[in-house]
């Protein structure tokens, strides 16, 4: 490394560390992980010991390394998962702790299908996707007719007996719920706005020009919840696995070569929480063009220190899918002979929290975007302001000359000059009854 290179510590955030650029680097050396990455002379480095590390999930993106044997064997020991996405978002590897798993409960898995598990099952998690895709129609989109349409298909859900019906049911109201979203204004800083294309100021359609699909997104805002999905993929994955579970063998989404289809099972419920995540904060704040490229064909990718940050919300998602992937290995366990013995709960800790007389449910809490931006020009501002001063200044000279205009306009006006008479004549009465 040159004598001029800059390191900077990876410090994890929410147990996340994320690591991109060229030549990264994941090894042991003397009992501590070693974590290195960056572009070019701008390296990033860190050292974790076995304990107090707060490391959960070692996300990288991209191809461009190395990790060693003794590094997963390191972040299996200290219950840490690896996650490796390619940098269009896709999932390539991964890794956790998992669990020996129970014969029974895979054999019970494979024939979901013939027995009525699975379609009782695909059901239930479709059933879940469209009442959260309704709560955000209505409550987010405030779009009560949209909400109404994806309701009334929920309705049909009960009497679909093929998961052909299911799948159909779903599209529809796919349909309209997308339909819904595609005009849904996406924000920039004023002074970014020269260097964005016009089909990134709108979310637009969820299916890509490019690919037919949501793949290869065209915009910034179904680039961001592509990449969410991914994420979202990934801790589906490991709870599948961490329950013992095969990641690959769904029962909704068909068998594919190169796809976890229980993982897109697990994850289908918890889709509409990431929508909500991702109109939450295209609503509320601008996007930064510089957190964004776009290649050649039009394919509108993330920049690596902005995938950064959404990879950090994989706790998020990894509380939302524990409760889904325990509810999916409980339906599988219950046709098998075993019954009375209850499935482990190792996502969620359900069954050692009822022992100790507390709930049993989790409650997803979905956080916000932490920084506030100016609008016009993009800087980090306080959560307070609405502007940074430079912004700021011509609106308030703005604000304060029309306050005055209006105060001279009230002052001058027939209730006031009503008002200085009668106080005159008041006056003048009081002088004349002293006198």
């Amino acid at each position: 490394m040159s004598a001029e290179a800059s390191q900077t510590p990876i410090q994890p955030r929410h147990g996340v560390v994320t690591l991109f650029g060229y030549g990264t680097s994941i090894r042991v050396n003397r009992g501590h992980l070693v974590v290195e990455d960056g572009i070019a002379n701008d390296r990033r480095q860190a050292r974790f010991p076995r304990v107090g590390h707060g490391l959960r999930r070692l996300v990288v993106i991209g191809s461009d390394g190395m990790v060693s044997l003794a590094a997963l064997r390191w972040l299996a020991d200290q219950d840490a998962s690896f996650v490796m996405l390619d940098r269009d978002g896709s999932v390539l590897a991964t890794t956790g702790p998992v669990r020996s798993s129970d014969s029974k409960l895979r054999r019970s898995q494979s024939l979901s299908i013939s027995n009525g598990a699975g379609l009782r099952i695909a059901r239930d998690l479709i059933s879940k996707k469209l009442s959260g895709q309704e709560q955000v129609a209505r409550h987010k989109l405030l779009d009560s007719s949209t909400a109404d349409v994806i309701a009334h298909y929920n309705a049909e859900l009960p009497q679909a007996d093929s998961f052909s019906t299911i799948r159909l049911i779903e599209s529809q109201a796919a349909r309209a719920y997308w339909s819904a979203w595609s005009t849904l204004p996406v924000n920039f800083p004023k002074t970014d706005l020269a260097r964005v294309p016009e089909h990134w100021q709108s979310f637009g359609a969820r299916v890509s020009p490019l690919t037919g699909s949501p793949r290869l997104a065209a915009n910034p805002a179904n680039a961001i919840l592509n990449y969410l999905y991914c994420v979202l993929e990934s801790e589906s994955r490991l709870a599948a696995a961490a329950l013992g579970l095969d990641p690959g063998l769904g029962v909704l989404h068909v068998d594919t070569p190169a796809r976890d289809s229980l993982a897109c099972d697990i994850m289908e419920p918890v889709r509409s929480a990431v929508d909500s995540y991702v109109l939450d904060w295209i609503t509320r704040q601008p996007l930064k063009r510089e957190w964004f490229f776009e290649q050649r064909d039009g394919n509108c990718r993330l920049m690596a220190t902005f995938a950064v940050r959404l990879s950090e919300t994989a706790s998020i998602w990894r509380r939302a899918v524990a409760p889904v992937a325990e509810w999916i290995a409980k339906q599988f366990w219950s046709t098998t002979q075993r019954r009375t013995q209850s499935i482990p709960t190792h996502l969620t800790q359900a069954h050692r929290r009822a022992a100790k007389g507390a709930s049993s449910e989790t409650r997803m809490r979905v956080a916000q975007p932490t920084e506030n931006l100016c609008p016009g020009c993009g800087k980090k501002i306080r959560s307070e302001s609405k502007t940074c001063v430079q912004c700021g200044g011509p609106t308030s000279t703005k604000n304060m000359l029309s306050a005055a205009r209006i105060g001279r306009l009230t002052a001058n006006g027939p209730e006031a000059q009503a008002k200085r008479a009668t106080k005159a004549r008041k006056n003048v009465s009081a002088s004349r009854t002293t006198g």
